[in-house]
């Protein structure tokens, strides 16, 4: 079966302005977002993808338009499935606000039993998202063969529950893994069981600077903004 290439969008105005964008209009990728972009022919040289799915959201389509220019005998295939996570009544709010609703505690340490008010499970989104996978893996074994490799570009949450899933782990585990703006995680796939490849693979060790304000601990949200 296929090996598919997880992306994360690059760095968007919402990761910066720590707004949980889901579906709102209008997100786009920031100045270092568009130099993570730029910078994608580069990091997956010599790599041949053979079909390109993306999230309809702006900042997933802006993400992989170098890759696509660089490459074009290749085209995007827009997938919803993919799409960020129907946060409802909390998107477009600020993440700070956000953690001190009941809910964000639920969403932070059972995340299986949290539904967004005004929009989804976090559950329909990892099935939703898992079932695409599977229906593309079989459509690019069957266009391309089984050794074929394929890029998603998606969203943090949804990213993260596909590891989840791969590695078949509860969902309840799946904010213990972090996937930076632009990483690139891998899953090859094959009739029994996946294996996981590569994890939010950025090649830029920034992030593990010590910071002034240290972490929470907890998930955020969505994704997060990534190195300073």
């Amino acid at each position: 079966m296929p090996t598919l290439i997880l992306l994360r969008h690059g760095r968007s105005t919402a990761n910066t302005s720590g707004v949980l964008a889901g579906w709102t209009p209008g997100v786009a990728l920031d100045e270092r977002g568009v130099s993570q972009a730029a910078a994608l022919p580069g990091r997956l040289e010599g790599v041949p993808i053979s079909e390109v799915v993306a999230s309809p959201l702006q900042r997933c389509q802006e993400t992989i338009r170098p890759l696509l220019d660089a490459r074009p005998g290749l085209s995007v295939h827009t997938d919803e499935r993919i799409g960020e996570c129907h946060y409802g009544d909390w998107s477009g709010r600020k993440l700070a606000e956000l953690k001190d609703e009941p809910l964000m505690e639920v969403v932070q340490a059972h995340p299986s039993a949290a539904a967004f008010p005004g929009g989804e499970s976090m559950r329909a989104m990892q099935t939703r998202a898992a079932e695409a996978v599977r229906e593309w893996n079989a459509r690019v074994e069957r266009d391309h063969g089984a050794d074929a490799v394929y890029l998603m570009c998606s969203h943090g949450d949804i990213v993260k529950s596909l590891v989840a899933d791969a590695l078949g782990l509860h969902l309840d585990l799946f904010q213990r893994i972090s996937v930076e703006p632009c990483s690139v995680t891998v899953i090859r796939y094959t009739r029994l069981r996946p294996f996981l490849v590569r994890l939010g693979d950025t090649g830029d060790f920034a992030s593990l600077t010590p910071r002034e304000e240290p972490p929470t601990g907890d998930a955020t949200v969505g994704g997060g903004a990534g190195a300073p």
